[in-house]
């Protein structure tokens, strides 16, 4: 199973975790680490390597973070370079967690992001696109 480690900043981790703990239940090899206003580059990078040590024996690990070229995202990506099988994505979105917890039992590294990538487009759409594509998809049922 591939470690997840969630990370952003003030308290975006903390509560993408109690949304994926409401809808999914407990989440086994996943940690959230939240990096708000009083906090420092130095203190997060501290609290990321004793994630990654705790999660160290996972066949992979994913960091998944809220903002790309932000600390969470520069701290994640320093680590994720140090070893192979690790991952940084980055833009996450609840749709992207909850899937990608569901699915990276079977997954490598490499299939995880691949996948993570798909799944955070799908989740970003509009009321009027989904409107559409349901109006298209009803004509397309009943034909002419």
């Amino acid at each position: 199973m591939l470690g997840i480690i969630l990370c952003g900043h003030g308290g975006f981790a903390s509560g993408m975790a109690r949304a994926m703990t409401q809808i999914l239940g407990e989440q086994s090899q996943f940690i959230a680490i939240d990096f708000p206003e009083t906090s420092t580059t130095a203190l997060l990078t501290e609290q990321l390597e004793e994630a990654v040590n705790t999660l160290s024996g996972n066949e992979g690990l994913v960091f998944l973070t809220d903002l790309l070229g932000g600390t969470p995202f520069r701290v994640a990506s320093t680590l994720a370079m140090q070893q192979p099988n690790r991952e940084v994505i980055t833009g996450t979105n609840l749709q992207l967690l909850l899937e990608m917890a569901l699915e990276r039992d079977a997954l490598s590294c490499e299939a995880f992001r691949s996948q993570a990538l798909e799944c955070g487009h799908r989740g970003l759409t509009s009321l009027a696109d989904e409107l559409g594509r349901c109006r298209d998809e009803k004509q397309i049922e009943e034909g002419i």
